[in-house]
């Protein structure tokens, strides 16, 4: 009996490391995880297995066979104690290996006697008793006659979508309908589980009359696996070998006529399907020589292939038509949910829109929602959503509860089949705190030359696990990013992921430094960056650079995500100076959510970096400016005890280092609170921002000061002196060597709003007009809103047309709408004001 347990784990071993460059691990290392698991054996059996398989492929890849028979030892000895301690487990183990590898010479029978063994042969086990052998008869066939093939596994589901790919397919396979003597071609790929196989089987099922001598169905994951044990020098020839005798076997040839080699395999196939129509489905091929043996010579035949990659070979050398199956959009996704689960959608259709975006579309996941919301008693659609709104447990919860089909094991071939360097930039890409990149962010994350990125990101595009973008970016589905970063989790070095943080957010703070200073040159700045910018390329000053502002917001959000990444992981300095260079941005565009959230981590990791050294002045500096400037989002949202706080603790810490111009900002911004909840106290802030940047040297931030206390001044009734506060300050930021066109036209905006009160009406027309021109030129009209809603005052007191008025409150509300300000509510009740002021007078 210990010969035959020996011998057994010694098959299993064989096997089992077989399975480890295959498809089928993922399935196999959690069927055989259970088995360990249910034996009470190892506290995570799946780790330790996927531990042997990445000990097994390093040593394989690196030729060490002393590596390869110490991991094999390993398992087999694992195997062995449990096979001693349970008796029931020889059984079982050999049951799973014969499903798993079914050409693997299985060497344990049990000593149960009775029963019945379906299979061909007994190995290595006495037979004890009577033994009788029950041989089907074959099934006749008609003399000259073949039976029609077809081949199609039968489908169990309704198919929905893809109506736009099948109508492509029904373009390329056109020979059978217009008698052309060419074959037909074509390449459907994507990324795994995206329903290349379901969708080619849909196409082959409604043209099954244009073949008329049968469709064959070649499944080259199935052959994949059965040469497993196959050395890997003659795996490639093997699976052509299988898929050329499986067709030929279809087509009528017996076993004692099949050719031994591929070659004349291969001629056979074109001899026998020379005067037939038929068309092939070639299911899950890696390689375009797997394809060409298997083209029949048939005039009007067809071969329909579905791949992970493009296999652009084909496309090139064979005029294949590529068609590619990118995840469902909304409609898309919600139509296969209702069909698969129709309650899903039918009791909340808001949830199910948000269980599609979860599964970012991919039908693999939607697929493993609705059985689980069909089996899962009393779980709805909105408790999956909420369980899956976690990043952290979304795969997890994209998986059966019996592990046997998940979304991870679903993306396993597209992962496995990737060359080492490309998978390691896919596995970086995991870590990234954005799924929307150029290849420079690769490059830095992957920390190569923008040209290997560039090349690797081929692969990956080609694997279907990237999408490459118009503007030359490139997109990591959120599922597929969740997979790469498990991978990485696993296989990359425990400091990893803190590293590549460390150098993007490097990356993401050079450019958005170099945006900064490409909008305004002249502006206050805790953080000294020369140092960092001096020999680092600057594309904004390029003649053909990106515009900084439009840059800064196609990045914002990847902006953020670095900026929350780098929070997680202590890089408290890179924060707070990667976020007053973001502010650039918001002084411009008024995203006030993100703002608020990008100068709250700031603000945050400035106070860690002054905690940790006593002596950075710069980081309490820092947190000062950021606390100040965090006050206006703040503002604008309607949280005033909010910015109260902030502008209390800025203050404090303005106080506490040496710089004038500090201060006088933070003061500005205090003036700026006070206009809202104390707007007689206003102008005496101002007045001191106005003196300290004096005192500075500052001219541009007492100019700015300046505009600020002529409004407050004018709100206070003293409109003469702040007209000419106002007159100072546009002359003196329009004279400053870097011109402050847009802060003047915000001057010249409150220069109208204060001749309006002086009941110059038509020059503060004027002039608000003119200050709103500049606005809209200038990228700032969340700074028009004052004088747009000014002109529309003036013009409903001079009687203007009524759709003149609504004009100017319109264009003010949808600036308010737009950045997200609660004041919206209030334009909104003026002009539905003004709408039931024109309303018809209706009488009874």
């Amino acid at each position: 009996m210990e010969a035959e347990l020996t011998a057994l784990a010694a098959t299993a071993v064989t096997a089992l490391t077989g399975l480890m460059v295959t498809e089928s691990w993922e399935q196999a290392k959690l069927r055989l995880a259970r088995w360990f698991r249910r034996r009470g054996v190892d506290e995570d059996p799946q780790g330790e297995l996927q531990a042997d398989s990445d000990e097994l492929a390093r040593a394989r890849a690196d030729g060490d066979e002393r590596a390869v028979e110490r991991v094999e030892e390993q398992l087999r000895e694992r195997l062995l104690r449990v096979l001693q301690d349970d008796p029931e487990a020889p059984g079982e183990l050999a049951r799973l290996i014969a499903e798993l590898a079914p050409d693997a010479p299985v060497t344990y029978v049990s000593s149960v006697r009775g029963g019945v063994h379906h299979g061909h042969s007994f190995q290595g086990a006495h037979i004890v008793g009577d033994i009788t052998f029950t041989v089907p008869a074959p099934v006749p066939v008609p003399a000259g006659t073949r039976p029609r093939p077809n081949q199609l596994p039968a489908r169990t589901y309704e198919f929905v979508n893809r109506g736009k790919e099948i109508n492509k397919l029904r373009q390329t396979f056109a020979a059978a309908l217009t008698g052309s003597d060419r074959v037909d071609l074509a390449v459907v790929s994507g990324v795994s589980g995206v329903g290349k196989t379901a969708t080619a089987l849909r196409f082959a099922e409604t043209v099954q009359d244009l073949y008329p001598d049968g469709q064959l169905y070649v499944p080259f994951a199935d052959l994949r696996d059965r040469s497993a044990l196959t050395p890997a020098v003659r795996r490639d020839t093997t699976d052509v070998s299988e898929a050329l005798a499986m067709c030929l076997t279809a087509l009528g040839v017996g076993e004692d006529a099949m050719p031994r080699t591929v070659e004349a395999r291969a001629n056979l196939f074109r001899s026998c399907s020379a005067d037939l129509r038929i068309l092939l489905v070639l299911d899950d091929v890696t390689e375009p020589a797997h394809v060409r043996a298997l083209i029949p010579k048939g005039p009007g035949s067809g071969v329909l292939v579905t791949a992970h990659g493009k296999l652009g070979e084909l496309v090139v050398q064979d005029d294949a038509t590529p068609i590619g199956l990118e995840p469902l959009d909304e409609h898309g996704g919600l139509a296969l949910l209702a069909d698969l689960c129709p309650t899903a959608v039918d009791a909340d259709r808001t949830a199910a829109r948000h269980l599609v975006e979860l599964c970012g579309g991919l039908p693999v996941a939607l697929r493993i929602a609705a059985a689980r919301l069909r089996t899962e008693e009393g779980l709805t659609t909105a408790e999956l959503v909420e369980e899956l709104s976690d990043e952290t447990d979304r795969l997890a919860g994209l998986s059966l509860p019996a592990e046997e089909l998940s979304v991870s094991a679903a993306l396993g071939p597209s992962y496995r089949l990737l060359p080492p360097d490309a998978a390691r930039l896919y596995r970086l890409l995991g870590w990234l705190p954005t799924s929307r990149f150029d290849a420079g962010v690769a490059a830095v994350a992957a920390d190569v030359d923008t040209r290997v990125a560039k090349r690797l990101l081929r692969v990956l595009a080609a694997a279907g696990l990237v999408q490459r973008e118009q503007d030359n970016r490139y997109v990591l589905h959120d599922l597929i990013r969740l997979h790469a970063r498990e991978h990485a989790n696993q296989e990359e070095p425990a400091t990893g992921e803190a590293e590549l943080i460390g150098r993007v957010g490097t990356h993401y703070l050079v450019l958005t430094a170099f945006a900064d200073r490409a909008i305004k040159r002249k502006r206050k700045r805790i953080a000294d960056l020369s140092a960092l910018l001096r020999d680092a390329n600057n594309p904004f000053a390029a003649p053909d650079g990106p515009a900084p502002l439009v840059w800064l917001d196609t990045e914002r959000a990847a902006i953020l995500g670095v900026l929350r990444a780098a929070s997680r992981h202590g890089r408290h300095t890179l924060v707070w100076q990667l976020a007053e260079a973001f502010t650039a941005l918001f002084l411009h565009r008024r995203y006030l959510d993100t703002w608020r959230e990008s100068l709250e981590l700031g603000a945050k990791a400035a106070a860690a970096a002054a905690e940790s050294d006593r002596t950075a002045a710069d980081a309490r500096a820092a947190e000062a400016r950021l606390r100040s400037l965090l006050s206006r989002p703040l503002m604008d949202l309607d949280r005033h005890d909010e910015a109260r706080t902030q502008l209390e603790q800025a203050l404090r810490l303005a106080e506490t280092v040496d710089d004038l111009v500090l201060r006088a900002s933070v003061m500005e911004f205090q003036g700026r609170y006070l206009d809202r909840q104390d707007p007689e106290n206003a102008a005496a802030a101002y007045r001191r921002s106005l003196a300290l940047n004096e005192q500075a040297g500052e001219a541009r931030g007492a100019a700015i000061a300046a505009v600020f206390l002529g409004s407050a001044l004018s709100v206070g009734g003293e409109h003469t002196e702040a007209l000419a506060v106002l007159r100072r300050a546009h002359d003196d930021l329009l004279a400053d060597e870097e011109p402050d066109v847009r802060m003047a036209a915000r001057a010249l905006a409150a220069i109208g709003l204060v001749r309006d009160r002086l009941g110059e009406t038509e020059a503060a027309d004027r002039d608000l007009k003119e200050a709103v021109g500049i606005l809209r030129d200038r990228d700032a009209t969340h700074y028009a809103v004052e004088a747009l809603v000014g002109l529309a005052g003036i013009a409903q007191r001079t009687g203007a047309d009524t759709a003149l008025v609504r004009g100017h409150l319109t264009e003010a509300l949808e600036i308010y709408e737009r950045d997200g300000n609660p004041a919206a509510g209030e334009l909104r009740q003026r002009l539905d004001e003004l709408d039931s002021e024109d309303a018809p007078d209706v009488g009874h």
